[in-house]
């Protein structure tokens, strides 16, 4: 179970890695708080050594996406 732990905490830091490098090229806040996200629940999953933190930080995502925090696709169709 430790490695499946493992697994999923690094994936999700590489996606906050990811957003952060994201919010540095936008400056768009949403991203930023998707980042901070995904990074406390993976550093949490890591440090407590339990999957509760993993299944939490991926709701609260979804809840945030739901909101409307993440910002809007660019659809290059639409553009013309």
């Amino acid at each position: 179970m430790q490695i499946v732990i493992y697994f999923f905490a690094v994936s999700f830091a590489l996606m906050a890695l990811a957003l952060m490098f994201t919010y540095q090229r936008t400056r768009h806040y949403g991203v930023f708080v998707l980042g901070i996200t995904y990074g406390a629940s993976a550093a949490l999953a890591l440090m407590l050594m339990h999957w509760w933190p993993l299944v939490a930080g991926f709701a609260l995502v979804w809840v945030l996406r739901l909101l409307g925090i993440d910002p809007d696709v660019r659809n290059e169709d639409a553009q013309q």
